[in-house]
């Protein structure tokens, strides 16, 4: 029964060489798609200060029309993609840092309001949303800046947009 088996010819059987250029692109598609889940999210967690333009690539973008990537081609995509990631985690990187230093700066203005003298700190430094402003000002506007009262405000937010006055209290 043995020799049997072994005379048998499986005649869908396909080349050892298709078989491993199929496992290649279906590594090199995985491979791709992980680093493509990163990099949105990389690009989604730090949006604002991030554009969302670091995320797409321009070497890919031609007007061929679809078609069905070589080997190579998946190879050049997935180094593409992963040096985008790099750039991306390096930014990401400077933002947290720039936040951290902003932070820093924040408390040694809140003890030391007298050495930061009219030094402004958007919250959007801190990495908090919204249009405020921490700011050193004098106490009592020029008689506190002459005795040295220093004191750290923080602006009440955004600024009304242009054209939109109150019209209260005028007929017209």
């Amino acid at each position: 029964m043995g020799q049997l088996e072994q005379l048998t010819v499986d005649r869908n059987a396909q080349p050892v060489e298709q078989l491993d250029e199929l496992a290649a692109r279906r590594s090199l598609r995985a491979q791709i798609a992980h680093l493509e889940r990163e990099l949105s999210q990389a690009v989604a967690a730090f949006f604002p200060h991030i554009p969302a333009s670091a995320a797409r690539g321009a070497e890919f973008e031609s007007g061929v029309g679809p078609r069905l990537l070589g080997l190579a081609d998946l190879e050049r995509r997935r180094d593409a993609l992963a040096g985008r990631l790099q750039d991306v985690r390096g930014l990401a990187h400077a933002r947290v840092e720039h936040e951290r230093r902003s932070r820093e700066l924040l408390e040694a203005i809140k003890l030391e309001p007298g050495r930061y003298k009219f030094v402004r700190l958007p919250v959007r430094d801190l990495g908090e949303g919204g249009c405020g402003v921490w700011e050193v000002r004098p106490r009592l506007g020029l008689i506190g800046m002459l005795a040295g009262w220093w004191q750290v405000k923080l602006s009440s937010g955004c600024p009304l947009p242009k054209g939109s006055r109150s019209t209260r209290g005028s007929a017209r």
